[in-house]
Parts: structure tokens; C-alpha cells; sequence
């Protein structure tokens, strides 16, 4: 949102140009957890009393139904899953070869493919021409 707009003045005229407001983002952001701070803020929630606990969650700009889906998160072993790597595991070094290999040998199959298209049609092409040639040497009186 912008605050109302503030005549400029430039030389002699006077023009009006929008200040943005410092406070407010130009677009909002949907805010990430990652699992670890997920967990320390259950730990420390759970560790408080009710006016610590009211108070950690206004530290961190935070609601009690966060807490209670990351705790039932956390009792499903949802934040264990979060806290590992995405992606799949590093691959041996065999693994990476043979995906690269699998890559290469589907290119070339295509490849492969293109050549066969082009030889056929070279050769229809080729019978074309002869079909052609033998049609245009003999004399029109034969025709």
C-alpha cells in the first residue's frame, strides 16, 4: 500500500509522484519453516509457561495453530522426513555413468532414426528421378 501522493516540485512545475510505504511489502511472501526451527520452537514453546509461551509466539510472529500442526507433524514424523536432503541420494559413480550412458544411447537412437528417414527418402527419391529420366527419353511419337 502507498502512502498519498506528494507534490515534487521541478523547476517551475509542480508534479505529484507516489512514495511507497516502508512498511509494506510490495508483495507479500508466504513465509518457510525449516524442520529444525520447527523443532527448537517446540521445544522452547513446550518448556514456557503461559504468559512465556504468549510471549514466544509474538517474538516470532507466530499462532497456536502453527504449534499444534507442527506438533501433530512432529508426532507423525513428518519433521524427521523434512529434515532430510530432497533430491534423490548421491549416485556411485557406476550409477552416474550408466544414466549418462542411457541419455547418450537415446540421442543417438534418434539420430538413428533421422538417418534411416533421409535414406528412404533418398532412395524413393532416386527411383523418382530414373522413373523420370527413362520417361523423357523416349521419343513422343512412342508416347
Amino acid at each position: 500500500m502507498t502512502s498519498p501522493p506528494e507534490p515534487a516540485r521541478t523547476g517551475q512545475a509542480v508534479t505529484m509522484t507516489e512514495v511507497p510505504d516502508p512498511q509494506v511489502p510490495e508483495r507479500a511472501r508466504r513465509r518457510t519453516y525449516t524442520a529444525k526451527y520447527k523443532r527448537d520452537i517446540l521445544a522452547e514453546y513446550d518448556s514456557l509457561d503461559r504468559q512465556g509461551r504468549g510471549a514466544l509466539l509474538r517474538r516470532e510472529a507466530l499462532y497456536t495453530s502453527l504449534v499444534s500442526a507442527w506438533r501433530e507433524q512432529a508426532s507423525t514424523g513428518a519433521l524427521a522426513a523434512l529434515a532430510r536432503p530432497s533430491g534423490a541420494p548421491p549416485a556411485s559413480p557406476a550409477e552416474r555413468d550408466a544414466a549418462r550412458f542411457r541419455i547418450e544411447n537415446a540421442r543417438l537412437e534418434r539420430e538413428l532414426e533421422t538417418a534411416r528417414q533421409v535414406i528412404s527418402i533418398q532412395g524413393k527419391l532416386s527411383a523418382l528421378l530414373e522413373q523420370l529420366s527413362t520417361n523423357s527419353s523416349i521419343p513422343d511419337t512412342e508416347k
